[in-house]
């Protein structure tokens, strides 16, 4: 309607022209001024995501500097811990989308005339674009759209590089620092090694200068050879039977023989203590009992370190042994001993019926011996 109002009226004077521009310039305000009222539900979600004021009170500049802000916290490449790929994502979205809405809609400050805009009108603002994009590439904002992306992947991948560098030159570290303590247990273990052949040969040395080897049975004859078991190497035999008939034990032997000692002994101390006391118990003896107990568990204890030394020392595991305990070595005396008073009792028995038959047996002969002594008495 304004625009054949214009026509109709543009041959007239100067005057006449200016009141056209007025007249055309008021649907324009109303109509900006219903847009700005009718703003839909999805760009009021974008105005709230970028936290920006109402649309009337939001400039361009707000825009940009929300959308800076907001690109560095929630930007997947921008290392700050609030990085968020879908955050930011919806924040971009939203960011175009008030740009659009903005470029559609005149701003209140918008004073030029209409042949300013008609002369302006298709060439976009220059600052525009650089409002996205982080200022990479050039050209129409599709290509420069397109440029932002590869720029993008291209500093993904030199990122994932990067990463993939740090990670294998810390795994070379580790594995460096792995070699290197290898090396060195393994250097200890040979410098330990040499030290104590270096000790047994200084000791043999010190034995052979004292003589102790002089008078050594089959001194001067030759060895003879393993011939039982081929598989076995000779050197180790003969070294082995010779310590052997010369009395040497190994340390696990030597302690494995006073582990079976010390038990025996504690099994035995229990068995007699118990063995004195009646079955029912009187307090005097159950004290007496409790006291044995207390000795008995200090010598378990002992027994028990030996115990561990034994299995640090021996050979095979399935030749280690389990610790003892007081109570199962309490039980096995109680019953050793029940078992022992019934085998006594049953020794009692025998021996009192081997008697009666032993008396049964010799009294029908004492009788004889009598009558045939007074007989010769008698006669005598």
């Amino acid at each position: 309607m304004s625009c054949t109002f214009q026509l109709l009226v543009s041959p007239c004077g100067f005057y006449h022209v200016r009141v056209l521009l007025v007249l055309c310039r008021q649907p324009l305000s109303l109509r900006a001024f219903s847009s700005r009222r009718q703003i839909s539900r999805r760009l009021q979600e974008s105005y709230r995501l970028l936290q920006l004021p109402e649309a009337e009170h939001s400039s361009p500049a707000q825009v940009k500097e929300s959308y800076l802000r907001l690109a560095k916290l929630y930007h997947p490449d921008s290392g700050a811990p609030t990085a968020d790929p879908a955050l930011f994502a919806q924040v971009e979205e939203a960011y175009r989308s008030v740009l659009a809405h903005q470029s559609k809609v005149p701003q209140p400050d918008d004073r030029t005339d209409i042949d300013d805009e008609g002369e302006s009108k298709g060439v976009a603002p220059q600052h525009r674009h650089y409002l996205s994009y982080e200022g990479v590439g050039s050209g129409t904002p599709s290509q420069r759209e397109r440029q932002y992306r590869q720029f993008r992947v291209d500093r993904a991948s030199e990122q994932v590089l990067n990463y993939r560098q740090r990670e294998f030159e810390r795994a070379a570290a580790a594995e460096g620092a792995l070699v290197e303590r290898d090396m060195r247990q393994r250097s200890q273990k040979i410098k330990i090694t040499q030290a104590v052949e270096r000790l047994v040969e200084d000791l043999i040395q010190e034995s052979m200068a004292r003589g102790d080897f002089r008078n050594l049975s089959g001194a001067g004859k030759p060895l003879n050879k393993f011939e039982y078991n081929p598989y076995a190497d000779p050197m180790t035999h003969n070294l082995n039977r010779i310590l052997i008939d010369n009395g040497y034990q190994p340390p696990w032997v030597v302690t494995q023989r006073d582990i079976r000692e010390t038990t025996a002994q504690i099994r035995k101390r229990l068995l007699e203590g118990r063995a004195r006391l009646d079955d029912p118990i009187t307090p005097k003896e159950h004290e007496q009992w409790e006291q044995l107990c207390a000795s008995v568990a200090e010598d378990l204890g002992k027994l028990n370190k030996l115990i561990d030394n034994y299995n640090l020392i021996v050979p095979m595991l399935n030749m280690q042994m389990v610790h003892f305990s007081l109570s199962r070595e309490i039980e096995r005396a109680e019953r050793e001993a029940r078992q022992h008073r019934l085998d006594q009792q049953k020794e009692r028995e025998r021996r009192k019926q081997e008697k009666k038959r032993a008396d049964a047996v010799t009294k029908p002969k004492r009788t004889k011996q009598g009558l045939i002594s007074w007989m010769q008495n008698l006669l005598g």
